[in-house]
């Protein structure tokens, strides 16, 4: 059944408009070609667009089948077009007819109402579609390696970690699954994301690009990555030390962030510290890497070998899982008063959950302001002061000695925003 007045018109300008534009990347493409030796170009999408939106108001009850006949017989007649075009014998692509196809169905889909999915994916497409040369070369230059990488990262963030359950098993219900392996993907991410960031930047400005904003979801995932790189690159632990510095520096202001988005008084508590450590933990962070601009070969270092250390990340997750049952028992062991315990046990690898959890017991009346700056500045100082020893344990002595001096820093600007608010 027709639809009538502004709506169809609306419709069909829409599914007019997705034709023209898919079709003008078509022409542009096909532009050197003479007039007339072009199969389909800018005026043949916007009448291939037009076309669905015509096809999907009419027919009636057979709505659906007339829309695939007509689609059918699109893709025979541009498909012959296709096939006697001067330089077909050169170009056995079938982009061309797939996206004439595909404009004649987003025509359909706009022809029925839905615009804004239509105008969407005509985007998309277009883009897919004009960055040909940009994609092809990252086809010529990606290495093996690197696609295994992208597809086991792919399994375990989008296959498995969605059918995880996202509630506690085992003594005390500390066993969260999904919070777990959400940990894993993290380390995971991050070690994937700093592999690129380095190779598309070049050492220095990719691993301290990937400690700025690995930082703003977990600085110990950050400093867990650039541990591992210091077995490889001995000659530059000023440049890796700088990246954990500055991981941990961001890591203050995302605190305040959080808290403030449950207890807005926690937050205003906690200003001080936390953002006087922070400045002090970013000034040794531009210290370390100024002194990492000289090396003696004249370079930082080479690329980094694998994309993602997965084994190491299933490690990071099952510590992760081992300190939350701890801590859970010290918490039933000792009810109210373990929670510094608690605080202190979870803030090594982690101090989101502990401060949402203070500063929704606060907003809840169930905890005062003191006993919740407390705990979080506790699960602050453990996640800290752990990060040197991560450094010596998976990294090395130098990177390890390095960030000590670093962390030193942070506790130095924390001492001093709480004699600053104690005053």
């Amino acid at each position: 059944m027709l639809h009538s007045g502004n709506h169809l018109i609306g419709r069909l300008a829409v599914a007019l408009a997705i034709g023209l534009l898919i079709g003008l990347e078509r022409g542009w493409e096909r532009r050197e070609l003479p007039e007339g030796h072009r199969a389909a170009g800018f005026r043949t999408f916007g009448i291939i667009g037009l076309l669905g939106g015509v096809t999907a108001q009419i027919g009636g009850s057979l709505q659906g089948l007339v829309v695939a006949v007509v689609a059918a017989a699109v893709s025979i007649f541009v498909g012959l077009g296709y096939w006697r075009e001067p330089w077909r014998d050169q170009d056995v692509s079938i982009t061309g007819l797939v996206a004439a196809l595909l404009t004649f169905c987003l025509g359909a889909l706009a022809g029925v109402g839905e615009i804004t999915a239509a105008s969407s994916c005509a985007v998309v497409v277009t883009l897919l579609l004009g960055f040909k040369p940009e994609l092809h070369g990252i086809i010529r230059n990606i290495e093996r390696l690197e696609l295994l990488a992208t597809l086991r990262l792919l399994l375990i963030s989008v296959v498995l970690l969605p059918v995880l359950p996202d509630a506690g098993f085992g003594p005390w219900q500390a066993f969260n699954p999904y919070r777990t392996w959400w940990m894993v993907v993290l380390v995971a991410g991050v070690s994937y994301i700093g592999y690129f960031a380095i190779r598309v930047l070049g050492e220095k400005r990719g691993i301290l690009m990937t400690a700025l904003f690995g930082g703003l979801v977990s600085s110990t995932a950050v400093t867990v990555n650039l541990a591992r790189h210091a077995k490889d690159r001995t000659a530059v632990p000023d440049l890796l030390t700088a990246g954990v510095a500055t991981a941990t520096a961001m890591m203050f202001p995302r605190m305040l962030v959080v808290v403030g988005a449950v207890s807005l008084p926690l937050a205003t508590s906690l200003a001080r510290p936390l953002l006087s450590a922070g400045l002090l933990t970013l000034g040794a962070a531009v210290w370390f890497s100024s002194r990492s601009r000289v090396v003696s070969d004249g370079s930082v270092g080479d690329e980094p070998r694998n994309p993602l250390d997965l084994w190491l990340a299933l490690q990071f997750g099952l510590l992760l899982a081992v300190t939350m049952t701890l801590a859970r028992g010290a918490n039933h062991a000792m009810g109210n008063q373990g929670l510094y315990v608690l605080a202190a046990l979870t803030g090594l690898l982690d101090v989101d959950a502990i401060s949402l959890s203070c500063a929704s017991m606060v907003s809840q009346g169930q905890l005062s302001i003191a006993a919740a700056s407390h705990a979080v500045l506790l699960a602050t100082a453990a996640n800290t002061i752990v990060k040197p020893l991560i450094a010596m344990k998976i990294g090395n002595l130098r990177m390890g000695w390095r960030v000590m001096v670093a962390i030193a820093a942070a506790f130095v600007g924390g001492g001093v925003g709480l004699w600053v608010l104690a005053r």
